[in-house]
């Protein structure tokens, strides 16, 4: 009897869990996002939902959770009712929360990974009058001049603790290097302008996208990309990386996808599935390439993994090189 009625459970979970994912959708879908509207990451959100609507064949409403710093819409991601109709955008400053004490929750464990759908990775750039003064021509000339002036080159990201902030702190550990690191609480185009006029910083470790006017103005040089691999596109294409110069400095800001814990492994499998196809949308494609925006895609597993590299070991080695507490 015992075995009778488990067989029967099994077949009545199963039954059930296959009707939940023939079924799902049956309603719109909600995409928390942490920042605020008109913003690079609420417009990327809400590009790229506009994919995962052809594929889901219904509408994805975006909800901007906005507040102390990103953490309101982050844990809102976790605390949400885990039937599979509430996600959000997850992007670089959740791996941070942990370390400075602001939120109890762990990217990769408070939080089902669904993808990761972009990353735009840092760069070395510096005002090229300042470079041409010091014979610095590429990436070995600034590392070998940083190293005959510890401390002494100053170099922008933007707000304190932030991703560019963080950035120059994983480079000094990667390359062996002293900077000093100097914060634009208005963000990264303040540091921009400020490197590429030449006032009180020599350089920043930003996106190219933020750095691009004074990049293609011919004030600011990029001398090397931390990514695995050069940029593909006209502007920035002739960039070598700090990996072809020798340095394995992989750094950039990224952005994701995240469930709560607890959605149904077959509803999960098929938003999973989804989203690996919205990635693939031409006006998706069309819109993150006019935004000078990278597509990095990871599935669940990989970005999981890639959250727990990152939380556990690469940025917190990285916010202590840059003088952030801990």
């Amino acid at each position: 009897m015992k075995k009778l009625f488990a067989v029967v459970m099994f077949l009545i979970l199963t039954l059930s869990s296959s009707s939940a994912m023939a079924a799902y959708p049956e309603k719109s879908l909600t995409a928390i996002c942490p920042w605020g509207a008109g913003g690079g990451t609420d417009s990327c959100l809400r590009a790229f939902c506009q994919a995962l609507e052809k594929q889901l064949g219904q509408t994805v409403i975006v909800d901007n959770k906005t507040g102390a710093g990103g953490v309101t819409g982050h844990e809102a991601i976790a605390d949400a009712e885990p039937d599979g109709y509430t996600f959000g955008m997850v992007t670089f400053e959740f791996v941070t929360y942990h370390a400075l004490e602001v939120s109890d929750y762990k990217s990769y464990l408070n939080y089902d990974p669904l993808c990761r759908l972009n990353a735009d990775p840092a760069g070395i750039t510096v005002n090229k009058a300042w470079a041409e003064k010091n014979g610095i021509k590429n990436l070995k000339d600034f590392i070998e001049y940083c190293k005959k002036h510890p401390g002494e080159v100053r170099m922008g990201g933007s707000s304190a603790n932030s991703v560019w902030h963080i950035a120059g702190g994983y480079f000094m550990n990667v390359a062996g290097v002293e900077l000093k690191m100097v914060t634009y609480p208005d963000g990264a185009a303040s540091a921009v302008q400020a490197a590429a006029q030449g006032v009180d910083i020599e350089g920043v470790t930003v996106s190219l996208a933020e750095a691009r006017s004074f990049i293609e103005s011919g004030n600011l040089i990029c001398l090397g990309l931390m990514a695995e691999e050069r940029i593909n596109n006209e502007v920035f294409g002739k960039i070598p990386t700090c990996k072809e110069q020798g340095i394995n400095a992989f750094y950039a800001t990224w952005r994701g996808l995240g469930l709560p814990n607890g959605v149904d492994a077959s509803i999960r499998t098929k938003l999973a599935d989804a989203c690996r196809a919205a990635v693939k949308d031409a006006d998706f494609i069309k819109y993150m390439t006019n935004a000078g925006l990278g597509i990095a895609y990871l599935d669940s597993a990989e970005f999981k993994a890639f959250l727990e590299q990152q939380e556990e070991k690469d940025v917190p080695a990285a916010m202590k090189a840059a003088g952030i507490e801990l």
